[in-house]
């Protein structure tokens, strides 16, 4: 039995750094021997059927092989349809009556434990908000992404020591869903 997963690469394509072409991509997973690879934008998601069902070994699996073959680490975190499905259904935000770039999932390769965000003021970074899930968090960031100065904080080592740690935006999280569906 088969399983589809997707990949979400940390860091690449960023800045003109860590470049890793989508069709590369697609071209290794398809050498490590999954089937129906398919990749969405550039920014690093790679969906793909696998029957070997550790998402921790298959995202280790991939992180090792875009090293040897691109010369540079990349932090993987893989994850099936029904975990990002339920990510999506958990949303703690009206994120289908926001705008998508206020809507943000940061997804983590393990569970979170609440006390690592016990240091941030949440009350003085209102209206934006953050709520803990399934080994993910949903912002709220009504300005965006690159102005929210709570997701700055949630990316802080201090926070995400330990974990590797990806954030997507609502409209990337929702078309994860349907790709791996």
């Amino acid at each position: 039995m088969t399983t589809t997963y997707a990949a979400l690469l940390r860091g690449i394509n960023v800045g003109g750094n860590k470049k890793l072409p989508m069709a590369d991509l697609r071209t290794l997973l398809a050498e490590l021997g999954h089937d129906d690879v398919r990749t969405h934008l550039q920014s690093g998601q790679a969906v793909f059927t696998a029957s070997q069902g550790d998402e921790g070994l298959l995202a280790g699996e991939l992180s090792a092989a875009i090293e040897k073959r691109f010369g540079f680490p990349v932090d993987v975190i893989v994850r099936d349809h029904a975990y990002l499905t339920a990510v999506a259904e958990a949303c703690p935000f009206p994120a289908d009556a926001l705008e998508p770039k206020q809507v943000h999932v940061t997804y983590f390769s393990g569970p979170v434990d609440p006390e690592r965000f016990a240091g941030i003021d949440t009350a003085a970074r209102l209206p934006e908000e953050f709520r803990l899930g399934d080994r993910c968090l949903y912002l709220y960031a009504p300005d965006g992404l690159g102005r929210s100065k709570l997701a700055e904080e949630l990316g802080r080592p201090r926070v995400t020591k330990g974990l590797i740690a990806t954030t997507r935006n609502w409209n990337t999280v929702r078309k994860l869903v349907e790709l791996t569906g």
